[in-house]
């Protein structure tokens, strides 16, 4: 019986070892390898941030739950992918062989690339559960004595939607406890316009993003280095078009927040702190062709943060392409259906088709946006606002740590659905797209 290994446990990891178990039965053994016991809800991360979710609200513990639905699991953590033995080196020193690779551990944060940033410096994160929970107690403390925010995302980022969602989401709460005016904000960012989000934009979301931060009060600057960040400063310039450094500012901060720009983690990285040759770039991030599948070590797939996608376009600060939600779920099943088709000795033929439904919430409103598919151009291009963003991110918490818990992949209801509104995950399915070569 073929071992499919699953390297990670997150969105990513979790909904493809349910989707490998729908899709190849009982024909393989699933492994999932993950550094912790534990599945949270990145999406919620912002809301236990400001107190509106607890950590516990958004975990879930895995070994025995992937247990009912005949998934094994291991909590040692990777060492090394050795890609060239079919195997991966464990924290203890261990080695376990695969026929089959599926790496979907999400990204490490390089926090160490900014002088000053991260939860362990002088800025919160948002970018895993634990620094949430940290950033909770940071923000209870600053309400009790309030004073200026900046909220943004650095030169190399590729995940936007959390920054607004955390910058707006404090706007909300502030006005809730009756201190907004005693909180001067400021939205710093790398993009080159707001609502840039690393895709050009999608639909109008310039014009709404510009809007909903020009009516709460949130000044900003676009095109922007963090050059550091002090315990009451964050000290940033402007980056002209043609890539000259600009007006320099010194902006004050009793608390700040900036998504870090990402790379691979440590077991796809070579002893020289590159990707491991063959297998990931130098940045750490995954090769992959059109089928999610390693150019050079054909029995590995990659999905979600994980893998390597070329920018957009050139912009006058480094921005990254973020890798979204129903993007990752489309990869998920493709990869899901070339798997079973090589145990079944067929080769695999399926492509993602990378298309992307996002809601960003605001407390009290949000945006969203579908761009199918995600990166241009585009065959649906929209973008909307209103309350009911809010709800709907709501919703989709609840349903998907239900699918979890269930070990469900995609219910019958949910892709009859997506089906209706012509969204589909695979090329081959209705909302078809084509898409650049990663």
């Amino acid at each position: 019986m073929p071992r499919i290994i699953v390297l990670g446990a997150g969105i990513g990891g979790i909904s493809m070892a349910y989707e490998l178990r729908e899709k190849v039965g009982r024909h393989a053994e699933i492994l999932v390898v993950s550094d912790s016991e534990w599945f949270h809800f990145v999406p919620s991360n912002p809301w236990v941030a400001l107190r509106w979710r607890k950590p516990e609200d958004i975990k879930i513990r895995l070994p025995d739950l992937l247990a009912k639905f005949g998934i094994g699991f291991d909590a040692t953590g990777a060492r090394r992918v050795l890609a060239a033995e079919d195997a991966i080196e464990l924290n203890d020193g261990r080695k376990l062989a695969y026929d089959y690779l599926v790496i979907a551990t999400g990204p490490a944060l390089a926090f160490d690339e900014v002088p000053g940033l991260g939860p362990q410096a002088n800025s919160v994160s948002i970018c895993h559960v634990d620094h949430a929970a940290s950033a909770a107690e940071r923000w209870e403390r600053f309400c009790e004595d309030p004073g200026p925010i900046v909220v943004g995302a650095v030169q190399g980022a590729s995940c936007f939607g959390p920054a607004y969602e955390f910058a707006l989401m404090i706007n909300t709460e502030l006005r809730r406890r009756k201190i907004r005016d005693r909180v001067p904000m400021t939205f710093v960012t790398s993009e080159p316009y707001i609502g840039h989000l690393g895709l050009g934009g999608v639909g109008d979301t310039k014009g709404l993003l510009e809007s909903l931060l020009r009516d709460c009060d949130i000044r900003w600057l676009t095109s922007t280095r963090i050059d550091r960040l002090d315990a009451d400063a964050v000290q940033c310039t402007e980056v002209a078009a043609d890539g000259k450094p600009g007006q320099q500012h010194s902006l004050p901060a009793k608390l700040s927040m900036f998504i870090p720009a990402f790379r691979g983690v440590a077991c796809l990285m070579g002893d020289d702190g590159k990707g491991l040759p063959g297998l990931a770039n130098p940045r750490g991030f995954v090769l992959v062709d059109e089928l999610q599948c390693n150019p050079t070590y054909r029995n590995v797939f990659a999905v979600g943060v994980c893998i390597a996608i070329p920018p957009y376009e050139q912009t006058p600060v480094p921005v990254g392409v973020p890798k979204t939600g129903y993007m990752i779920e489309s990869m998920v099943t493709a990869v899901a259906e070339n798997i079973a088709a090589l145990v079944a000795g067929k080769q695999p033929t399926q492509h993602p088709s990378w298309n992307a439904v996002c809601l960003a919430d605001f407390g009290n409103s949000g945006v969203a946006f579908v761009a199918l598919p995600q990166i241009p151009p585009r065959n649906v291009n929209w973008s909307g606002q209103g309350y009911w963003v809010h709800a709907a991110k709501v919703g989709f918490e609840k349903y998907f740590l239900h699918k979890v818990r269930s070990g469900a992949s995609e219910p019958g209801y949910e892709r009859l659905i997506m089906k209706m509104l012509g969204i589909g995950k695979l090329k081959s399915e209705p909302g078809r797209s084509s898409r650049n070569a990663a």
